[in-house]
């Protein structure tokens, strides 16, 4: 069998695939820089978390590699490569810092495909004592920047196209359940954002979204979001999709005008999504309850569950209200290049 010179039978470092890859590779290494400007200008110091901890995350569909790490004497200890420096990152919170950013190799096992690798890169910042919108207008003067640099009028993804120079659009989770797929999300929650599983399912079926016999709320909420919902946002123009139930809000901390949705949004461009920001929960004993919650959930699905960081739990006490969000670098790299893929803007990517 023949194949072009930029055929992905070829390696990647064949030459002449290497070429066709090398200008948009060109173009993330002037994108971080730009980007690491931008952070300097803005006050924000650099650092460098270890990838190695002791627990990867505590999501429960969020699946890490683990290792075992020999002590001097022999004597093992299972330990993760990260899934996101977020706790690392907290910590330096707590001890003082006030506003801080990486770009963190991460990894996730089970992902891949056009916009997945198990190793990436997370832009991640934090702003101690900031409110979560800034962090909108942070990621919309980033995207414009990538742009300026990539010398790319528009971000692209295929056919679609997002100007990043136009005003963003900032629409809720609730108001894009019933404008894109004809579902009162609010009518799915009881008073207190409880979910309401018999009337999500009745919801799903009224607007013809397949659903599982076993799935459970969060499951048909994530199947909405991502057949109705994801590909209809950032078209034309930047989307924040914010104020999540409260049931998916993570590491976010509850709205204070209305504790059934929390401070947390998504970015997304050309139906991409970019970027996760969250107004980061600081209450230790809730933040215990939901990890527990994730990984009974995690357990009851794959049989498996990852240690709580109870360093990391014993630092929110310490932390200082901060916003904080993950952009994934090599997503907006591929949309400000016009890449199809996520493997040709990774300098050595896996075969």
């Amino acid at each position: 069998m023949t194949s072009g010179p930029n055929s992905p039978a070829r390696p990647w470092w064949h030459r002449d695939r290497h070429e066709d890859r090398r200008g948009r590779l060109l173009a993330r290494n002037r994108i971080q820089a730009a980007i690491r400007g931008w952070l300097a200008q803005e006050d924000f110091v650099e650092v460098d978390p270890l990838g190695l901890q002791l627990s990867p995350g505590n999501e429960a569909h969020l699946h890490a590699f683990s290792t075992r790490a020999l002590g001097p004497d022999g004597t093992g200890r299972v330990m993760y490569l990260h899934t996101s420096p977020e706790f690392a990152m907290k910590k330096l919170l707590a001890a003082g810092e006030t506003r801080i950013a990486t770009f963190a190799h991460v990894w996730r096992n089970r992902e891949r495909g056009p916009r997945h690798s198990p190793e990436f890169t997370l832009l991640e910042w934090y702003r101690a004592g900031a409110d979560y919108t800034q962090l909108m207008a942070d990621c919309t003067a980033l995207c414009r920047l990538a742009a300026r640099i990539a010398g790319a009028p528009l971000l692209r993804q295929g056919d679609l196209i997002c100007d990043p120079f136009a005003l963003p659009e900032r629409l809720s989770v609730t108001d894009a359940f019933a404008r894109h797929a004809g579902i009162d999300l609010l009518a799915t929650l009881d008073a207190a954002g409880r979910p309401q599983p018999g009337a999500m399912e009745a919801a799903l079926d009224a607007a013809g979204v397949r659903r599982a016999s076993d799935d459970d709320w969060s499951d048909m909420f994530s199947r909405v979001l991502v057949e109705r919902v994801e590909p209809r946002l950032g078209q034309g123009r930047l989307t924040f999709l914010d104020r999540y139930p409260l049931i998916e809000a993570a590491l976010a901390r509850p709205c204070p005008d209305d504790p059934r949705f929390a401070e947390r949004f998504e970015l997304y461009a050309c139906g991409v999504e970019l970027a996760n920001g969250f107004g980061e929960l600081t209450d230790a004993d809730e933040q215990r309850r939901r990890f527990t919650h994730e990984m009974d959930l995690k357990q009851a699905l794959y049989g498996e569950r990852y240690p709580l960081d109870e360093e990391f739990l014993a630092a929110l006490a310490q932390m200082p209200p901060a916003a904080g969000i993950a952009l994934g670098f090599e997503r907006l790299v591929m949309l400000a290049t016009g890449a199809v893929r996520i493997d040709e803007v990774i300098w050595t990517p896996l075969a």
